[in-house]
């Protein structure tokens, strides 16, 4: 017993340790951003080595939310980032429900080639997106942001693996009561996979908010710029002449609402995963 409370504690330290590395490069961005810029054009060190701010200043931040179209930007991508998640449950939770619980045919072919998306890189299929969205003329507003992202394979993937991991005597006891498969999925299975869907609302929020490259294929208006797309345009203008400080304060800002994200909710995600995974 002894040996195996040391042997935690030792993988405990450890962990901290790593997770402490993890964080100095974050601690040390949020530091820059919170120094005067004149400082830092002489030097990006002081005596705590960088990741205490001194001295203290919030220009950075009141500079950067004040460029350009930022609060326009933080709207585009709370629109997509949102939209997003709604419709990847929406799809995620029907499909997973049916290849879990729903005999029908061609389901044991249907289910691989679902999961064979994931092979696939998604950069592979930017040009008949573009192409096929350009003809329609949806370029340069949310539903091309939103819509190449609403079938997830990793989302059908892990609602059907923790509908089936359900029992199928609560089906069969709702079947007998006279419900219908709506009643069925909508009553009884959605609010047991309630942690499932915590866990892929919050991934597929921080994926959507964090993604560049998409937006900055299909948008090319700034007014459509997700914040990521719109902090990148304005970088190179502030590493050349408005200072390191506001490049590091773009990035806090852009990072700092999945942050937060993540820790309201991440107890729900590791719950999501244990039951998932049949714990």
């Amino acid at each position: 017993m002894a040996g195996g409370r040391g042997a935690r504690r030792v993988w405990t330290l450890v962990l901290v340790l790593l997770a402490l590395v993890w964080l100095i490069p974050i601690v040390w961005m949020a530091s820059l951003a919170l120094q005067p810029n004149d400082l830092l054009a002489r030097t990006t060190s002081n005596v705590a080595w960088g990741l205490i701010p001194w001295p203290f200043t919030l220009d950075n931040l009141a500079f950067v939310l004040g460029s350009g179209l930022t609060p326009r930007w933080f709207l585009n991508s709370a629109i997509v980032a949102g939209g997003m998640t709604l419709a990847v449950l929406a799809t995620a939770s029907l499909a997973g429900y049916a290849f879990a619980r729903i005999p029908f045919p061609g389901k044991r072919v249907l289910f691989p080639l679902v999961l064979a998306g994931l092979v696939i890189p998604e950069q592979a299929v930017f040009i008949p997106l573009y192409t096929q969205f350009a003809e329609w003329g949806w370029h340069n507003g949310y539903l091309a942001l939103i819509a190449p992202r609403v079938a997830v394979p990793i989302g059908v993937f892990l609602m059907t693996q923790f509908f089936r991991g359900i029992p199928t005597y609560l089906d069969e006891a709702a079947a007998l009561d006279g419900a219908d498969r709506w009643v069925i999925f909508t009553r009884i299975m959605l609010p047991l996979a309630r942690p499932a869907m915590t866990t892929l609302a919050i991934l597929t929020f921080l994926y959507a908010w964090n993604d560049y490259l998409w937006p900055l294929v299909s948008a090319s208006r700034p007014e459509m710029f997700t914040i990521t797309l719109g902090l990148a345009s304005l970088q190179s203008n502030f590493a050349q002449s408005e200072g390191l400080g506001r490049v590091m304060a773009s990035g806090v800002l852009a990072s700092l609402p999945v942050v937060l994200l993540f820790l309201l909710f991440q107890r729900h995600v590791v719950r999501g995963i244990a039951m998932g995974s049949g714990k």
